[in-house]
């Protein structure tokens, strides 16, 4: 990924057709918040906004063209590889954010701490077991630069756009959270623990999909390197419930999984990738 100069701004298109989902969400039950790794749920909800009628997605303006001849990252040292990770959320944050204007919805910012080893947070306490996690309570999305180095050493996933595609799906939990998605998921699950799993699991495979509109939009502004899709799908390998089964040795129990198959994670990052477009991110309807 060819990033030195991050042009702000995109036609990814902001997920307000993804607002029916919301409706699809509620056909099943109704509201509250839920987080990657079953977080408490933060003291106030977001009142989803109400379904327009998709012309806005018409209005929206392309994609500018790179400013600047990008040239690839330098992550050999710790304070590189933040100032990379930084400037990527801030692209991201960018896209999503310039998207809302556009669809007249508010945005409210995430922030981005970087950490090793262990954090404290609205959310909690968490170490690096945790791996990277998005925070609702304190609309923060937290990555453990362990993580990266765990996943080069122990499945030989490595490269910035992994690392890109990590950040871009914490930041799609933040999207869920703002348009009232994470609530209602919550609210399913309570009303319906059998599905807890499965519902979760949508959560997930969503935030993928949303990672892949964002991906979409660096590849309209060439930003991105032969291999980097690459180095994302093997990242959404390497996460997996299946893989990560297989991998530890333990039984490989599908009423366990919380975040999808090796497969299902990669065809929604590559739905994602190939629309372009969040209103093509309906986990939900194959739940």
């Amino acid at each position: 990924m060819r990033f030195v100069r991050l042009v702000t701004s995109g036609r990814t298109l902001f997920a307000i057709a993804v607002l029916a989902l919301l409706g699809a969400c509620g056909a099943s039950n109704s509201s509250s918040d839920t987080t990657t790794t079953s977080r408490p749920a933060p003291t106030t909800t977001t009142t989803a906004p109400t379904d327009p009628d998709g012309s806005e997605v018409d209005r929206l303006p392309t994609v500018p063209s790179p400013s600047s001849t990008p040239s690839s990252p330098n992550l050999s040292t710790a304070a590189a590889q933040s100032a990379f990770l930084n400037r990527v959320f801030a692209d991201i944050q960018a896209v999503w954010k310039a998207d809302f204007s556009h669809g007249g919805v508010a945005y409210q910012p995430a922030r981005l701490v970087i950490f090793k080893s262990a954090i404290s947070t609205a959310c909690g306490t968490e170490t690096a077991e945790v791996g990277p996690f998005y925070c609702p309570a304190d609309r923060t999305v937290y990555l453990d630069t362990i993580f990266f180095t765990a996943l080069a050493a122990r499945f030989g996933v490595m490269g910035d756009f992994a690392e890109a595609y990590v950040v871009a799906h914490e930041m799609g939990h933040h999207i869920q959270n703002l348009l009232g998605i994470s609530a209602r998921v919550a609210a399913l699950q309570a009303a319906s623990p059998p599905e807890k799993n499965s519902l979760s699991v949508s959560l997930e495979l969503q935030a993928d999909c949303f990672a892949g509109v964002w991906a979409h939009t660096a590849y309209a502004r060439n930003l991105l390197e032969p291999g980097d899709i690459e180095a994302a799908l093997a990242a959404a390998q390497a996460v997996g419930d299946d893989f990560l089964a297989h991998a530890s040795g333990a039984t490989v129990d599908a009423d366990s999984w919380t975040h999808g198959t090796s497969a299902q994670r990669q065809q929604w990052f590559t739905t994602g990738f190939e629309d372009g477009n969040a209103p093509a991110c309906d986990t939900f309807k194959e739940a």
